[in-house]
């Protein structure tokens, strides 16, 4: 009998050893744009659950945001980074982050088919509750997942961290179906009092179920520490703004997953 519970408990260890977290690199396809994501899940368990679509700042998909889905993932979510600029299209310094994300600032329609491209291949994973599903994004990504909410995507929530508000018609915002969470810097620049009361107005004549989230003595990039520390700059990493707002996030879909 000793024996049995003993091999029986070796069994469980070494089922519990092999569970683990799993990533992996996807390849899809926008119209004729390669695009190259990246797909991250807990294999612990082998049951449905809720899916988060991640997106990039205007520097690309890279290990920052990769982190965040990994970090989604270890909070029992499967999380897919996707990519907006296509395969190998990554920023080496700011001058070339303006070039790439300027195309689709300068085209909402081909932003939209980017975010949407990348929001199929999460629902398309075997383990996502397609019914639960919500996308963030960091800078030009939290853009991105407005303009994703604007197009008219059946999702459950969406979250902005210090993206951009503005969008080329604001009538767009009478086609969206989920909720929506704004997290920005009181002091960001790239976000002026000016858009934050547009978006607001915008927000309302439309009816969606939104709220914002507005920090105090923080500027742009305040979730990414290779953002520094010099606020004055107009970007700066700020760790209480990081943690309050990736709680608030966790609140969010408490509250949209239940």
């Amino acid at each position: 009998m000793k024996k049995v519970l003993i091999a029986a408990m070796l069994l469980a260890w070494a089922a519990g050893a092999q569970a683990a977290i799993r990533s992996q690199t996807v390849e899809y396809k926008e119209g004729d744009a390669m695009l190259e994501g990246y797909l991250v899940y807990d294999d612990a368990s082998s049951s449905k659950r809720p899916g988060v679509l991640v997106v990039h700042e205007w520097w690309g998909l890279n290990d920052f945001i990769k982190g965040r889905a990994d970090q989604l993932a270890q909070l029992g979510y499967v999380a897919f980074a996707a990519d907006i600029y296509g395969k190998d299209k990554r920023a080496k310094d700011a001058k070339e982050a303006g070039q790439l994300a300027g195309i689709y600032w300068k085209d909402r329609k081909l932003l939209r088919a980017r975010a949407n491209a990348g929001l199929d291949i999460l629902m398309k994973h075997k383990f996502t509750d397609t019914s639960r599903v919500a996308a963030i994004g960091y800078c030009f990504g939290g853009t991105t997942v407005l303009e994703l909410a604007r197009s008219g995507a059946s999702i459950a929530g969406v979250v902005s961290f210090h993206g951009a508000l503005d969008t080329p018609d604001v009538n767009d915002a009478k086609s969206i179906r989920t909720k929506v969470l704004v997290q920005t810097g009181a002091d960001d620049p790239n976000v002026p009092p000016s858009q934050v009361l547009a978006f607001v107005d915008e927000m309302r004549k439309a009816r969606v179920d939104w709220y914002l989230i507005m920090y105090g003595g923080v500027v742009h990039s305040f979730t990414n520490p290779a953002a520094g520390n010099d606020p004055s700059k107009g970007a700066a990493y700020n760790e209480q703004a990081d943690r309050r707002s990736w709680q608030a996030m966790k609140d969010f879909f408490a509250e949209i997953f239940k």
